[in-house]
């Protein structure tokens, strides 16, 4: 068997990462799996929601990247894995599982997969997502107020309070450890092209 290509995905909330991650995927259908860390969020089943809903979600110590990193060796070495899934309307990890196969070249996604060294040593190649903070910030509002049912004030709270120091602190020094930085993720479509063409000349 030949060893998988991994590539690294890391970027601020909103900097285009899941742009990014389609925009592969559609190029080269069949060809790809994607493990996202947002899927690895703790479970807080003795927490009420109020409770979940006032943690830090952007630091560290909230993700099981342990369990994470398992995973994805057992994917690098051929096995499908049962990822678990995040439910982000109830602030919990939810009972189910998705079934994750194994393809040539492996996506993994995640505001913090660069800042644990062990996940960090299986990328292949690492992808930095760069985008101004101000677009960010809009892309986070429309996407947890259409698609997580959260209202904009408690959006503006959790920015201010967690997601901002938090990426200050993790997410932005993390841009160190990646060999390419892409401004604006899968809207830059030079970028895109290069990396098309590296991913095709892997895959053969």
């Amino acid at each position: 068997m030949v060893k998988p290509f991994v590539i690294g995905i890391a970027g601020g909330t909103g900097s285009g990462k899941t742009t990014l991650t389609k925009a592969i995927t559609q190029r080269f259908p069949g060809e790809t799996s994607v493990v996202y860390h947002d899927n690895y969020y703790r479970r807080w089943d003795g927490l009420t929601y109020e409770q979940r809903s006032v943690l830090n979600f952007d630091a560290p110590e909230a993700f099981d990247t342990d369990l994470m990193v398992v995973q994805l060796k057992e994917l690098i070495a051929g096995n499908a894995i049962q990822s678990p899934v995040y439910d982000f309307t109830v602030h919990n990890r939810s009972d189910e599982t998705v079934t994750v196969e194994p393809a040539p070249v492996i996506l993994v996604e995640g505001i913090l997969i660069f800042s644990d060294p062990d996940l960090c040593s299986l990328f292949d190649l690492k992808l930095f997502v760069d985008t101004d903070a101000d677009v960010r910030i809009m892309r986070r509002i429309k996407r947890d107020v259409l698609e997580r049912g959260r209202s904009i004030e408690s959006v503006e709270a959790q920015y201010l309070k967690t997601v901002k120091p938090m990426h200050e602190l993790y997410v932005e020094p993390a841009k160190r450890r990646a060999d390419l930085i892409i401004p604006e993720g899968g809207r830059n479509l030079v970028a895109l092209d290069i990396l098309f063409s590296r991913i095709a000349g892997i895959i053969g």
